[in-house]
Protein backbone atom coordinates (compact mmCIF):
# COMPACT_ATOMS: atom_id res chain seq x y z
CA UNK A 1 0.00 0.00 0.00
CA UNK A 2 1.25 3.25 -1.10
CA UNK A 3 0.34 6.45 0.51
CA UNK A 4 1.46 9.99 -0.33
CA UNK A 5 4.08 8.25 -2.66
CA UNK A 6 5.76 6.34 0.44
CA UNK A 7 4.88 3.00 0.90
CA UNK A 8 3.39 2.36 4.30
CA UNK A 9 2.15 -1.62 4.25
CA UNK A 10 3.25 -4.82 2.49
CA UNK A 11 2.05 -8.49 2.80
CA UNK A 12 3.50 -12.07 1.48
CA UNK A 13 2.00 -15.11 0.80
CA UNK A 14 3.70 -18.21 1.95
CA UNK A 15 2.20 -21.45 2.29
CA UNK A 16 -0.81 -20.82 4.53
CA UNK A 17 0.81 -18.13 6.19
CA UNK A 18 0.59 -14.47 5.69
CA UNK A 19 3.18 -11.82 6.57
CA UNK A 20 2.41 -8.47 7.06
CA UNK A 21 4.44 -5.68 7.64
CA UNK A 22 3.48 -1.81 8.08
CA UNK A 23 5.64 1.11 8.51
CA UNK A 24 5.16 2.77 11.70
CA UNK A 25 5.93 6.09 12.50
CA UNK A 26 5.81 5.79 16.20
CA UNK A 27 8.59 3.15 16.49
CA UNK A 28 11.79 4.45 18.00
CA UNK A 29 15.04 3.34 16.08
CA UNK A 30 16.96 3.56 19.63
CA UNK A 31 14.75 0.75 21.09
CA UNK A 32 12.99 -0.87 18.38
CA UNK A 33 13.93 -2.04 14.47
CA UNK A 34 11.08 -3.45 13.01
CA UNK A 35 7.20 -4.56 13.38
CA UNK A 36 5.81 -7.67 11.99
CA UNK A 37 2.01 -9.01 11.41
CA UNK A 38 1.61 -12.95 11.44
CA UNK A 39 -1.56 -14.32 10.08
CA UNK A 40 -2.13 -18.12 11.12
CA UNK A 41 -4.49 -20.43 11.52
CA UNK A 42 -4.45 -20.98 15.24
CA UNK A 43 -2.69 -18.03 17.26
CA UNK A 44 -3.24 -19.62 20.75
CA UNK A 45 -1.18 -23.04 19.31
CA UNK A 46 1.19 -20.77 17.93
CA UNK A 47 1.29 -18.69 21.39
CA UNK A 48 1.71 -22.13 23.64
CA UNK A 49 4.68 -23.32 20.92
CA UNK A 50 6.10 -20.32 21.58
CA UNK A 51 6.25 -19.75 25.39
CA UNK A 52 6.60 -23.26 25.29
CA UNK A 53 10.13 -23.10 23.57
CA UNK A 54 11.77 -20.72 26.38
CA UNK A 55 12.17 -18.22 23.91
CA UNK A 56 13.29 -14.73 25.41
CA UNK A 57 11.63 -11.51 25.39
CA UNK A 58 7.97 -10.17 26.22
CA UNK A 59 4.96 -11.64 25.94
CA UNK A 60 0.92 -10.46 25.81
CA UNK A 61 -1.26 -13.31 25.93
CA UNK A 62 -3.71 -14.20 23.17
CA UNK A 63 -6.96 -12.36 23.30
CA UNK A 64 -10.02 -11.89 20.81
CA UNK A 65 -10.00 -7.81 19.44
CA UNK A 66 -13.09 -6.08 18.11
CA UNK A 67 -11.70 -6.28 14.33
CA UNK A 68 -12.68 -9.94 14.59
CA UNK A 69 -8.96 -11.63 15.68
CA UNK A 70 -7.86 -13.82 18.20
CA UNK A 71 -4.16 -12.03 18.70
CA UNK A 72 -1.03 -12.14 20.83
CA UNK A 73 2.10 -10.01 21.01
CA UNK A 74 5.55 -10.60 21.83
CA UNK A 75 8.89 -8.32 21.68
CA UNK A 76 12.14 -10.13 20.72
CA UNK A 77 15.21 -9.36 23.13
CA UNK A 78 16.02 -6.92 20.30
CA UNK A 79 13.17 -4.68 20.37
CA UNK A 80 11.75 -6.44 17.26
CA UNK A 81 7.64 -6.05 17.85
CA UNK A 82 5.42 -9.34 16.66
CA UNK A 83 2.31 -9.29 16.30
CA UNK A 84 0.01 -13.00 15.53
CA UNK A 85 -3.22 -13.29 14.58
CA UNK A 86 -5.94 -15.76 13.38
CA UNK A 87 -9.72 -14.81 12.79
CA UNK A 88 -12.24 -15.62 15.88
CA UNK A 89 -14.46 -16.93 12.69
CA UNK A 90 -12.16 -19.97 11.40
CA UNK A 91 -14.60 -19.62 8.13
CA UNK A 92 -13.39 -15.94 7.45
CA UNK A 93 -9.88 -15.87 6.14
Amino acid sequence: YVEGGETIYGFACYGPGEFHVARCHDLDPKTNTSALYLYVADADEVYEVWVGSGVEGRFHPPEDTPYGLREFGYVDPDGNAFRVGSPLDPTVS
